[in-house]
């Protein structure tokens, strides 16, 4: 059944300009750059609800930017990998800061946003003319989340806003239903995960050990990190051995660090351990938590204990990964950060048994940072090092990118893309990305050569799929006197 709320790119444009207008005339343009992030968010959990994706989804997500912001430039085959791997809805830090705000002044920016942002879900969730039960009840967990944190800091009551489930027009599985994770370790159990029908009960399956490790052995380079797991894997399998067999088991921390530059797999390789970790009964569940100092930090005195205890809530069973987190300590002796750290250490300590909390972060500031905090340096006390990827493994990562996404290179890109990565690891200085380097790369490539197919007549197969040596480098650029 179709829904009124259905909206073309153009006209989703001008509903977001419109609503979020609303709201920066109460609160503030410059909440812009985090307003736009944050609704990309949760367009990319809410379309993990929804019945599946389509080119009208990445055309939406492609809609949300305020008045003055860069377009995004999402494209389907992203979409679809970052709709997969989508977490839980948290409140935006800024949201703290405006319940404390309007209930100082007697305002009520944050229920305004509260109304805006359901009216920019429903119009996300009916972008394929269709808005599931699935989205509608996504819709009001985030309403009701933010009402929740206005009520408790004593905002005044608002007019109030749509109730999702009365735009309901079908109740199709959801996208994650229909494609399920390859593991656990991505974002923990799907919903609607296979039913005993015969008890009515919800089978959880526990992730598969084979396939975990297999994808941990299909990492480019790491090698020292894969050989760091395993030992892990086999101290914690012997323990677990020990335990059933009635012999003493000496205490034993799971929490690590990760200590390496941006790009070098940290948080795969968190959500593999994630899923290792369940598959051997060493965590009760075995999803990934991933925040950063915006995630459990607030804005004013005792609200960062709550958040940060929210967060932890959501983690248990599973790992909690933190990054940058050496940000938590940057500040001086009275900073939020330091309250984030010692709600983190009480629950390591009191939930030792299911949480595993990885910290990870740039090497040296990592190591300022478990100085900073003895609880720290004796909790984590299992260190492991992502090393840069050299040439070779760029290389490797990017043919990676182009088998699973169904692109060629022609005799003489082939031959051009070992020559840029190793210029590209050759040349690279403190803002290097490494594989993310890779991946802005290959998405270029993929606009670039769109753009040459598109010129061209009645393009064949192969010129669908061929990269060539041109797609390599921007198109003002003339890559015949280009040198590395």
């Amino acid at each position: 059944m179709p829904t009124q709320w259905k909206r073309s790119p153009e006209e989703l444009h001008k509903t977001y300009i419109a609503n979020t207008e609303a709201f920066y005339r109460t609160a503030g343009h410059g909440l812009a750059e985090q307003m736009d992030e944050f609704c990309v968010s949760c367009a990319l959990q809410l379309f993990a609800r929804g019945s599946g994706l389509g080119q009208e989804h990445a055309d939406a997500v492609n809609a949300l930017y305020s008045r003055g912001r860069p377009k995004p430039s999402w494209l389907l085959w992203s979409l679809t990998t970052a709709v997969g791997e989508s977490g839980q809805f948290l409140p935006p830090l800024f949201f703290w800061n405006l319940t404390e705000q309007d209930a100082r002044r007697g305002t009520d920016s944050s229920r305004v946003f509260v109304r805006m942002l359901t009216n920019i879900l429903l119009c996300l969730a009916a972008v394929d003319d269709d808005v599931t039960y699935a989205e509608a009840e996504y819709i009001t967990e985030c309403a009701d989340k933010l009402n929740a944190l206005c009520d408790g800091a004593g905002v005044k009551k608002g007019k109030p806003g749509l109730r999702a489930a009365d735009f309901v027009t079908s109740a199709e599985p959801s996208f994650l239903e229909k494609n399920p994770p390859r593991t656990a370790a991505a974002n923990g159990p799907a919903r609607g995960q296979a039913q005993d029908k015969a008890a009515g009960e919800t089978a959880a399956e526990k992730p598969d050990l084979d396939a975990l490790m297999a994808e941990l052995d299909e990492l480019v380079g790491l090698e020292q990190v894969k050989k760091d797991v395993k030992s892990m894997m086999n101290l914690v399998k012997v323990r677990q051995l020990r335990k059933e067999a009635g012999l003493p088991v000496p205490p034993l921390s799971l929490h690590m660090v990760f200590m390496g530059n941006p790009g070098t797999g940290k948080t795969t390789v968190a959500r593999l351990i994630s899923g290792l970790y369940a598959a051997i009964g060493a965590l009760s569940k075995g999803q990934l938590v991933e925040v950063d100092r915006s995630g459990l930090v607030a804005g004013y005195v005792g609200q960062t204990a709550i958040k940060t205890q929210e967060v932890i809530a959501s983690a248990l069973g599973g790992v909690l990964f933190i990054d940058e987190a050496y940000s938590l300590a940057s500040g001086g002796e009275n900073d939020f950060g330091r309250e984030a750290i010692e709600t983190v250490l009480k629950a390591m300590e009191d939930h030792r048994e299911d949480l595993v909390v990885i910290a990870a972060g740039y090497t040296g500031p990592m190591e300022k940072f478990l100085n900073s905090n003895p609880g720290l340096e004796s909790r984590f006390n299992k260190y492991i090092f992502f090393e840069d990827y050299d040439g070779e493994e760029l290389n490797a990562i990017f043919h990676g990118q182009c088998k699973k996404n169904g692109y060629e290179l022609d005799e003489e890109a082939e031959a051009y893309s070992k020559e840029f990565f190793d210029a590209l690891y050759a040349g690279r200085d403190e803002n290097f990305g490494n594989g993310r380097d890779v991946r802005n790369q290959f998405e270029d490539m993929v606009v670039r050569q769109a753009n040459r197919v598109a010129a061209l007549e009645k393009p064949s197969k192969e010129d669908l799929v061929r990269f060539t040596k041109a797609d390599f480098l921007p198109e003002e650029a003339d890559s015949s006197k280009a040198s590395l």
